[in-house]
C-alpha cells in the first residue's frame, strides 16, 4: 500500500494576536493548512485578512506587539514555536526564505546588492570572499539582471522597482530553501514585470522543487502559480480548494464577491458587484461569521454561531452555514450599451506633442550635460464626458503627461489646450481659475491629502481658492454623500479612514470646484478588488451625472477594459499605438501593445502561462533612448529599418494610428 509522503510544512490551528494597552486583539484565529514539497499553496484575501501575519508568525517574525497565541507550526517535522531563537535562526533564510512585499524598504539602502547577497551565502553557506562574490553573480544571472558583476556593487536605490524585486529574490535563493514564502511578490509591477517574476518563480519551482507559499490578492497571479488555494477572512480561514474548484465553482460567499468584483470588458456598461463595508477591524470582530455583516446570503445563525467546516463532493473544505454547491465564475460576455459621449464632439482636451525634458547637471558648477526626455512628442484628445486611458511601464512618462497637463510640472514645448484655452505659458491668476476646469486625482491618496486637516477642511480649500459650489457646509455634505460617504466623514481626519475611502476624499476634493476633466493617475493601483470595484462604479456614475471627462493613467488594463472608451499606448515619453478600445483591445498592431495584453493574467482556470510573451529587459533610460525606434531593443519583430529611423504615425482607420514600421 502506497503511503502519501508528509507535508513540508504543516500549520495547525496557528493563533497569532498584538497587545495594545491592556487589551491583547487576535490577528490570526485557528488557521490551519499543509504544503507539500514542489507544491504552491496561495493565501488569499482583502488587505487586513490577516495574510501577512501568518507568513510572519510561520518565520517568528512578528513585530515587539505580536504574540504567538497558540498552536503549532511544524517544518519537516520540527516545531519552528518550540525552537529557541539561536536554532530558529538556522532555518530563517535558510530552509526557508521569503521575499517581502516591498523591495523598496526591505532592502538595506547603505550595503549593495552584492553585500547583501553576501550576507546569507555567510550565513548559510559558509562562502566568503571570491567563492561568495562568484555565486552572488551567478544568482543574480538565474533571476535574469543583465550585467551582474556590474550590479553588485550598486546600492538599492540605482535599481528599478523590477531589478529591486530580482535582486530580493537572489537573496531569499541564496540560502537554497525548500520553502519560499512570497508576499505580494508582484502587487505594485507592470503586468510586463509581473509576468517576467511570476515566470521566474515558476521555473526555479521546476528546477529546484521549492514549496511556495504566495500571499497575495490578486486572483489573476493565483491562476497562474497555485495548485491549492486557502481564502482569509478577518483572520480565519473561509475556503481551501484545488485550483480547478476554487476557478469553476467557488463555495463560500466571499469567494464568490471577490470574483464578482473583478473588472472586464463583459460587465463594461454595468455596475461592478461590491462587497458591503469592509474587513473588520481587529477590536470589534463580529460574533457567529466574521463575514456576515457583508453577506448577502446571511441568515439569523450567521450572526450567532461561528460555521464549522464541512467537505464538499470534490474536496475542497468550505466555512459557511450556507449551503450551495457553488455558483459558477461569471464569464465575459457582450460588452453592454456604451453610453458616453460621442468622440465626434469638440474636444475638451487637446494635447500637441508635448514635451518635458529634465537637465542633468554635474560638477561644481553644475552645468547641463544632458537632457532626461520623460516626454518627448505627445499628442493627445480628449472629447467631453469620455475616458482616456493612457497606459505604459513604469517610467515610460504617463504621470510626467498628466502633471505637464496640469502645469504641475512647466513644459520644454508643446500645446495644451482645455477647453480651447491654452495653458501653457499661463500664470498666476490665470492659470488658478483655469485650473477649475481639469483636476488631478493622486496614486497615493495618503500621501496627497493633509494629514493635519480634517476631510471637511480638505475639501473647502479647493473650493476656496479657486471657488467651487456656493455655500461650502452644504457643498461638502453634497460631495461626501455623492462619493458614498457619511457626512460625519467631514470632522475626521484622513488616517480614520480605509485606503479607499480615501481615495474617495481625494475625489470629492478634485470635484469641489466642478471640473469638466479629471486626471487620473493610477487611482486604483494598491487597493483590493472589492475596493477597486467601489472606486471604479463611482468614476462610472459620476461621469454618467455630471459628464466629466477622466484621463485615466493606469497599467492595470482589467481596468482599461472595463472603463475607457480611447487607449493610448506610451512607450519610452512617445505614443505609439491609439484609437478606440475596442479597436486597440481587439486587434492591436503595435509590437508593444501586443506584448501588454500578452502579458494580462486573467483570473480564469486556463490561465497556465501559455501565448504569454514575455518582453526582455526593461524599459530603457529615457536619458539616452536608443536610436531609431525606442522599442527596436526588446521589440521581436526589429529590423535594420527600425535601428536607424523612427516610425512615422501610420493611420490604419479614422480613430487609430500606430508608430510602427510593420503594424502587424
Amino acid at each position: 500500500m502506497q503511503t502519501t509522503p508528509a507535508p513540508l510544512l504543516e500549520v495547525d490551528d496557528l493563533r497569532l494576536g498584538f497587545q495594545a494597552g491592556r487589551q491583547q486583539l487576535c490577528a490570526v484565529d485557528g488557521v490551519s493548512f499543509r504544503i507539500a514539497r514542489g507544491e504552491t499553496f496561495a493565501l488569499l484575501g482583502e488587505s487586513g485578512c490577516g495574510k501577512s501575519v501568518t507568513a510572519q508568525g510561520i518565520l517568528r517574525l512578528l513585530p515587539a506587539a505580536g504574540r504567538v497565541l497558540g498552536g503549532s507550526v511544524r517544518y519537516d517535522g520540527t516545531d519552528l514555536l518550540a525552537l529557541p531563537e539561536v536554532a530558529m535562526r538556522a532555518y530563517r533564510g535558510g530552509k526557508i526564505a521569503m521575499i517581502f512585499q516591498e523591495p523598496s524598504t526591505s532592502l538595506n539602502p547603505v550595503l549593495t546588492v552584492g553585500q547583501q547577497i553576501a550576507e546569507v551565502l555567510a550565513r548559510h553557506l559558509a562562502l566568503r570572499g571570491e567563492a561568495a562574490r562568484a555565486r552572488s553573480q551567478e544568482l543574480l544571472e538565474q533571476v535574469g539582471i543583465a550585467d551582474p558583476a556590474r550590479r553588485l556593487d550598486e546600492y538599492p536605490f540605482q535599481l528599478s522597482g523590477g531589478m529591486q524585486q530580482r535582486v530580493m529574490i537572489a537573496i531569499a535563493l541564496a540560502g537554497e530553501p525548500e520553502l519560499l514564502i512570497a508576499d505580494e511578490p508582484t502587487t505594485a509591477l507592470d503586468v510586463t514585470m509581473q509576468a517576467q517574476i511570476l515566470d521566474l518563480l515558476a521555473q526555479l519551482q521546476a528546477e529546484r522543487g521549492m514549496a511556495i507559499l504566495l500571499i497575495t490578492h490578486d486572483l489573476g497571479v493565483v491562476a497562474r502559480l497555485a495548485q491549492r488555494i486557502g481564502v482569509m477572512y478577518a483572520g480565519e480561514l473561509v475556503e481551501i480548494a484545488g485550483r480547478e474548484q476554487f476557478f469553476t465553482q467557488p463555495a463560500h460567499p466571499y469567494t464568490q464577491a471577490l470574483f464578482a468584483a473583478l473588472p472586464d470588458a463583459g460587465r463594461r456598461g454595468a455596475p461592478l458587484r461590491t462587497i458591503v463595508g469592509q474587513v473588520p477591524a481587529l477590536s470589534a470582530l463580529p460574533p457567529g461569521c466574521r463575514f456576515a455583516p457583508r453577506c448577502p446570503q446571511a441568515m439569523p445563525v450567521c450572526r450567532e454561531e461561528n460555521p464549522a467546516w464541512r467537505v464538499e463532493a470534490c474536496g475542497a473544505q468550505v466555512r459557511c452555514h450556507w449551503q450551495n454547491e457553488g455558483e459558477a465564475v461569471p464569464a465575459a460576455g457582450e460588452s453592454a450599451t456604451d453610453d458616453a459621449a460621442p468622440a465626434t464632439l469638440a474636444p475638451l482636451l487637446q494635447i500637441r506633442d508635448l514635451a518635458v525634458h529634465f537637465p542633468i547637471r554635474k560638477g561644481i558648477l553644475q552645468r547641463v550635460v544632458g537632457q532626461v526626455k520623460a516626454v518627448d512628442g505627445v499628442s493627445l484628445t480628449l472629447a467631453p464626458g469620455r475616458t482616456l486611458a493612457l497606459v505604459g511601464e513604469s517610467g515610460c512618462g504617463k504621470t510626467t503627461v498628466g502633471k505637464a497637463l496640469l502645469q504641475l510640472i512647466r513644459p520644454t514645448a508643446g500645446s495644451v489646450r482645455v477647453n480651447g484655452e491654452e495653458w501653457v505659458g499661463a500664470r498666476g491668476k490665470s492659470l488658478r481659475q483655469a485650473r477649475r476646469q481639469a483636476q488631478m486625482v493622486f496614486q497615493n491618496p495618503f500621501a496627497s491629502l493633509n494629514p493635519r486637516l480634517r476631510v471637511g477642511e480638505i475639501i473647502a480649500e479647493g473650493m476656496q481658492t479657486l471657488g467651487g459650489l456656493g455655500e461650502p457646509a452644504t457643498a461638502i455634505a453634497a460631495l461626501l454623500q455623492a462619493v458614498g460617504l457619511p457626512a460625519d466623514a467631514a470632522g475626521r481626519f484622513p488616517h480614520e479612514f480605509s485606503g479607499g475611502q480615501r481615495q474617495r476624499i481625494a475625489i470629492a476634493r478634485a470635484l469641489a470646484v466642478q471640473p469638466r476633466l479629471l486626471v487620473c493617475d493610477e487611482p486604483t493601483s494598491a487597493l483590493d478588488v472589492s475596493v477597486q470595484a467601489q472606486i471604479l462604479n463611482l468614476l462610472k456614475t459620476l461621469q454618467q451625472n455630471l459628464g466629466v471627462a477622466y484621463l485615466f493613467i493606469t497599467h492595470n488594463l482589467a481596468v482599461v477594459e472595463y472603463l475607457a472608451h480611447d487607449i493610448a499606448v506610451m512607450y519610452l515619453g512617445r505614443i505609439v499605438e491609439c484609437g478606440t478600445a475596442a479597436e486597440v483591445l481587439a486587434a492591436p498592431r503595435h509590437p508593444y501593445t501586443q506584448a501588454l495584453l500578452s502579458a494580462v493574467l486573467q483570473p480564469r482556470l486556463e490561465e497556465d502561462g501559455s501565448g504569454v510573451q514575455v518582453l526582455a529587459g526593461e524599459i530603457p533610460s529615457p536619458a539616452r533612448p536608443p536610436a531609431g525606434c525606442h522599442f527596436h531593443p526588446r521589440c521581436p519583430k526589429a529590423t535594420v529599418e527600425c535601428r536607424n529611423s523612427y516610425p512615422v504615425a501610420q493611420p490604419l482607420t479614422a480613430t487609430h494610428r500606430v508608430n510602427c514600421h510593420w503594424p502587424g
